[in-house]
């Protein structure tokens, strides 16, 4: 299986993987503004299988994207240490990467992580709108989701949202991800191994309705050097309702890894 991705500078590779059904650039939308005014930092950002320009091939589980994300890793990153971000699913698989191989991963940031796999064990809070720009609503167009999940609805987040997240939804492969999805869960559980020593940061959004917030902090003690944090006014789209917050969590990550 042969990945999409795209790269940005050189350095320490940084390995950012996407959420459940998006593509890579809802995370070069949010993390790029970051890293762009750092140095030594090489940013890999895939497309998972199913998802963006990645096809989905046989890929019938989820331990069939972590052997596709497996291949990728030794064929563009091999035995160097890394650091590792994860946005809701891609949360998930980021887990269960950090127990493989938690002496390569120098450091683990995860945003709006799912904590519970299956939506109908989550503890959720009622999607809610805390934040408006008058004339945002007028300016959708028909059939366009932004409000589902927007907690915070101004034309910047509108903007965002139709750049980064709009386009991997518009081309996900929703046949192969229904069929992916029956075999969700990952054989070897995630925390199954011995607590991740790493520096990390775990940011969830008050407001998510989606995988919410409660159901990361009883893994909290399998991450020791883990900052937890719940941000106000933000849901599960937090990357781009709170960027400024965002920015200065993952700055302050990177100083702890380094």
């Amino acid at each position: 299986m042969t990945l999409h991705f795209v790269s940005h500078g050189d350095g320490v590779p940084v390995l950012a993987i996407h959420g459940w059904t998006p593509d890579h650039r809802l995370m070069t939308g949010c993390l790029e503004p970051i890293f762009s005014e750092l140095s030594g930092y090489r940013r890999l950002y895939p497309d998972l299988p199913a998802m963006g320009q990645s096809p989905a091939g046989d890929i019938d589980s989820s331990d069939g994207i972590m052997a596709a994300l497996r291949e990728f890793i030794d064929e563009q990153i091999g035995d160097q240490p890394f650091l590792l971000v994860g946005e809701s699913y891609g949360g998930y698989l980021a887990r269960g990467l950090v127990a493989e191989r938690p002496e390569q991963v120098r450091g683990l940031a995860m945003i709006c992580p799912i904590g519970e796999l299956w939506h109908k064990d989550r503890k959720l809070p009622e999607h809610v709108v805390l934040r408006t720009e008058p004339g945002v609503l007028e300016s959708l167009e028909e059939g366009e989701d932004f409000t589902d999940l927007a907690v915070v609805r101004t034309a910047a987040a509108l903007a965002a949202y139709r750049a980064d997240v709009a386009p991997g939804l518009a081309v996900a492969d929703e046949a192969a991800m229904e069929r992916i999805q029956k075999n969700w869960a990952l054989t070897i559980a995630p925390e199954s191994g011995p607590p991740y020593v790493g520096p990390s940061l775990i940011l969830c959004g008050r407001q998510d309705a989606v995988t919410g917030f409660e159901d990361l902090f009883p893994l909290l003690p399998h991450y020791p050097r883990a900052t937890y944090a719940v941000l106000d006014v933000a849901g599960h789209n937090l990357q781009i309702e709170q960027p400024e917050l965002l920015r200065a969590f993952v700055r302050e990550w990177l100083l702890r890894v380094g």
